[in-house]
């Protein structure tokens, strides 16, 4: 078991993690509205919610879910993007003691039809912009109340007149029907229903978070309290030492139904009395900037993709930013050129860490004050690693394996998993993360790559992801994503996918500084340009999905 970090750890900082503050979910959301009771706690549309009002309307929505039928465990799927209806649904049912599902609202009804269905959720929140894709599912599914949002809901009233129904997705024509199983949140959100205490416990499941389902169908991670609790402390301890409680700016542009943003942006900011800023839409980079330039804003998450988008406009570069003090990446590998370019326009370091699904989701954070270095930092407290080979068998750790990791923020498994499926666990109890990495002798991780993504070229291994880093360093490409095509002689040949900045670029140009930095079986064959990159919710790369293009 490796332990060579801790002599890493920030001064302040403990090897243990010890007892968390809060035992559930509503503990710390109620520890915050009598710290910061009059600070603001969500922001969207230029309007917001304090934190005493949060926990009011929250607790007065769940006495409306009890009357409805809510009880302790009972499942509620969320189906919202970044309004400030989310905190509001997700406490709400917190307090009844339900278990939560987090949906993508831009899924499609496929994928909502298995979501509800190996859920089993009874109840949903759903934006009216995409009922659409949500009402074919009903049928089929267990659900006894549709509770409908709209964007307007919570707004301060002027903004409920100035905010057009179109403004932050496509127009669509949505019907909803007359039911009586569908209800209005602005209907239900002034009842004045008595509320009924509920027990809730650390090991009550908080959170059946589905992973990215890039590969087949998406599979629930089963999250309790305790789990994303001790996430939350993890985080807050790390970062306390260069942030001010109650004063903080955060802003949230990655959607709150991704793991990452949920505990980081939506309950971690929380426990230090933090402003959320929310952005619904942040591919709407015009008024995305229009919030950044009135906000002075201190801390940022985002994923590479993001970063990228934002160095992209001359308005960002012209921002103001004194106030702004760290960044902090994940989700996917921050590229080397990004953080270069990003220290140069904000003057601020992207702190890289790493995280799954399935542990709730930071295992390990670099140093907040570091340069970027490649690495994704220091596991947190109280989290063990190890690095085993194709046999399960532990190896050094300087040797790339896969990463396996132990702690409290690890679930206990999967929903539903099927017996007969692979053990994500080592007879030990650690959960395989199926993420190649090593282990520097000052305990610093660096991801390899994906498992499942790793190219056999030559008789050699190859990871995609050096490889794109590299290429992310030509000045004429602005991202690429590379997979690996089978080839008779050699195994798998390497094939490139490239997103251009100068129209001018060539293949034969890619290949030639492929040649320059990487050794002859790491160089792409064959380079495709496109013109976008197919990607999840959150900027994975989707390789799956290069194998369509010809």
């Amino acid at each position: 078991m490796s332990n060579n970090w801790n002599s890493e750890y920030p001064k302040s900082l403990s090897e243990n993690l010890g007892n968390i503050d809060n035992d559930t979910i509503i503990d710390l959301l109620e520890s915050s509205a009598r710290k910061y009771e009059s600070k603001i706690a969500y922001y969207s549309l230029n309007s917001s919610l304090n934190y005493k009002m949060t926990s009011l309307l929250s607790k007065r929505l769940a006495a409306y879910l009890q009357y409805l039928g809510v009880r302790k465990d009972t499942k509620i799927a969320i189906m919202l993007p970044n309004l400030l209806t989310y905190p509001i649904s997700l406490f709400g049912s917190y307090y009844c003691g339900a278990t939560v599902i987090n949906v993508n609202p831009t899924y499609k009804s496929r994928e909502i039809q298995h979501l509800l269905e190996d859920s089993e959720a009874e109840y949903i929140f759903v934006l009216d912009k995409f009922y659409n894709e949500l009402q074919p599912c009903i049928k089929n599914s267990k659900l006894k109340k549709i509770i409908v949002c709209r964007i307007n809901d919570l707004l301060n009233p002027l903004m409920k007149l100035v905010i057009p129904m179109v403004l932050l997705f496509k127009k669509q024509s949505v019907v909803i029907e007359k039911h009586k199983n569908i209800i209005y949140f602005n209907d239900i959100i002034s009842n004045n229903f008595g509320f009924e205490d509920v027990h809730v416990e650390q090991d009550d499941i908080a959170l059946l978070q589905y992973t990215g389902g890039t590969t087949g169908k998406s599979k629930a991670a089963i999250l309790t309290h305790k789990n994303l609790l001790s996430n939350v402390q993890q985080v807050s301890n790390w970062i306390e030492p260069h942030i001010k409680p109650g004063e903080e700016i955060i802003i949230t542009a990655l959607p709150l139904f991704h793991i990452f943003s949920f505990t980081v942006n939506c309950l971690t900011f929380l426990k230090i009395g933090a402003e959320n800023v929310l952005i619904a839409n942040p591919r709407d980079l015009k008024s995305f900037l229009k919030v950044l330039k009135k906000k002075k804003f201190t801390v940022m998450t985002a994923v590479n993709t993001l970063f990228n988008l934002l160095l992209t406009s001359k308005t960002f570069k012209e921002l103001n930013f004194s106030s702004f003090k760290f960044s902090v990446g994940g989700g996917m590998a921050v590229m080397s050129e990004t953080a270069k370019n990003w220290k140069k326009v904000t003057g601020t370091n992207i702190t890289q860490g790493y995280g799954l699904t399935e542990t709730s989701p930071v295992v390990s954070i670099n140093k907040i004050d570091s340069l970027y270095n490649g690495s994704i930092g220091l596991p947190v407290q109280s989290t063990n690693i190890k690095i085993i080979d194709e046999n399960g068998v532990k190896i050094n750790d300087k040797q790339p394996g896969e990463l396996c990791v132990k702690g409290p923020q690890v679930m206990s498994g999967y929903w539903k998993y099927p017996e007969d499926q692979e053990n994500p666990f080592t007879d030990d109890g650690f959960f395989k993360t199926g993420d190649i990495a090593s282990i520097s002798d000052h305990g610093y991780l660096t991801i390899v790559d994906r498992k499942k993504d790793m190219i056999i070229s030559s008789g050699y291994n190859v990871f995609p992801n050096e490889i794109e880093d590299y290429l992310s360093t030509h000045p004429d490409i602005l991202e690429a994503g590379v997979i690996g095509i089978p080839d008779k002689n050699r195994g798998e040949y390497i094939k490139a996918f490239v997103v251009k900045k100068n129209k001018n670029l060539i293949d034969t140009d890619v290949i030639t500084y492929c040649k320059e930095g990487l050794t002859d079986y790491k160089v792409p064959k064959k380079v495709i340009f496109i013109d976008n990159l197919p990607k999840t919710n959150v900027g994975k790369i989707l390789r799956r999905e290069l194998r369509k293009f010809d």
